[in-house]
């Protein structure tokens, strides 16, 4: 099979792979689409890999091309998601029904090999059967879908809550429509691009700041403060202000990864003690019984069309196209959202 493979720093080689075979419990997924994540990127560029070659890809959709003796939930030509987190099942998250926080896991795309393949076997328990009618395209954004999920169920936010999202990317723009899906008011975006956020105001949200010089803080001088703010970036600005611009007695998640250092003034910091604020984490999205419900809630809002991911795909490259998508989303500076590899095909 075909399948393209990190094999050093910025070395991204279509190689032949034999075809995986499904061992005790696996199923083999022909791969339709694969998304590139914002982690996949130093896997890449420096070589960020646990061993070489790895093939990378977490965020995809297939066909059941086989299955093991024995594996009973889903059959060959079943339309599938699966979610990428292997855990161990052993240690006391695992048993306490907290898998995200496993301390011996495994992931597909980065310790196991991953879906930019024509072919990749995986676990049973992580393959998710999709609805007939749903489109493997739309399924390859489930995975980044759930991590939005899961984020805002890291607190609870009352029916008819203001809420700041701070960043316009992908998990950003997943978390204003996921928010209000389940029941958010106002929510707010902000994000230091203008196009970002017009597509945030066509995908729900019902006001937009540019983060831009003193905007933020004009916007929030003369509007009521959120209950809850949830931070997607990653950055240390949007992180901070995360933290600043949210009411007192509020809840404030951070999702985004962090990539430098994070630096807090003190009247920053000191606003989560005189707001007695709640600060939470939310990593990843998997939950008890795995992969969890985060996994069904993402399907099924695709699916019904609640959250729309078309908007969200900037462009889909071939399998043959190597690394310039890669190339592209870095010389375009944070103006492309999710990028697809189409590898089997289909709709």
């Amino acid at each position: 099979m075909k399948a393209l493979a990190v094999t050093g720093i910025e070395e991204l080689v279509l190689t032949d792979m034999e075809k995986p075979i499904a061992g005790p419990g696996e199923v083999v997924v022909r791969v339709a689409y694969c998304g590139i994540c914002g982690s996949d990127f130093p896997r890449y560029f420096e070589g960020g890999v646990h061993a070489f070659p790895q093939v990378l890809g977490h965020e995809f959709s297939g066909v059941v091309d086989s299955v093991a003796p024995g594996v009973t939930s889903v059959d060959p030509g079943d339309a599938v998601v699966v979610a990428p987190l292997v855990p161990c099942g052993d240690c006391k998250y695992c048993h306490h029904g907290r898998p995200a926080l496993c301390s011996d896991y495994s992931f597909i795309g980065s310790r196991r090999q991953g879906a930019l393949a024509e072919f990749v076997n995986v676990p049973e328990q992580n393959v998710l059967p999709l609805p007939e009618s749903m489109s493997l395209r739309d399924a390859a954004l489930v995975e980044p879908l759930t991590i939005a999920i899961h984020g805002i169920e890291r607190v609870k936010i009352p029916q008819g809550a203001r809420v700041a999202v701070f960043g316009a990317g992908v998990i950003g723009l997943m978390t204003v429509m996921a928010l209000k899906a389940h029941g958010a008011g106002e929510v707010i975006v902000v994000d230091i691009q203008d196009e970002k956020l017009t597509l945030a105001r066509n995908l729900g949200a019902d006001a937009t700041v540019l983060g831009t010089g003193t905007k933020v803080d004009d916007y929030f001088a003369v509007h009521d403060l959120p209950a809850v703010c949830i931070e997607t970036a990653g950055n240390s600005a949007t992180q901070a202000q995360a933290l600043q611009y949210c009411g007192k007695a509020g809840q404030v998640v951070f999702v985004g990864t962090s990539t430098r250092d994070v630096v807090l003034k003190p009247e920053v910091f000191e606003n989560i003690l005189r707001g007695e604020l709640g600060v939470t984490g939310s990593w990843m999205s998997y939950s008890a019984p795995f992969p969890g419900h985060e996994w069904a809630e993402a399907i099924r809002l695709i699916h019904s069309g609640a959250v729309q991911v078309a908007p969200l795909i900037s462009k889909v490259y071939e399998l043959t196209d190597g690394t310039l998508p890669f190339r592209d989303v870095r010389e375009a500076h944070g103006t492309m959202l999710k990028i697809l590899y189409r590898i089997g095909g289909g709709e």
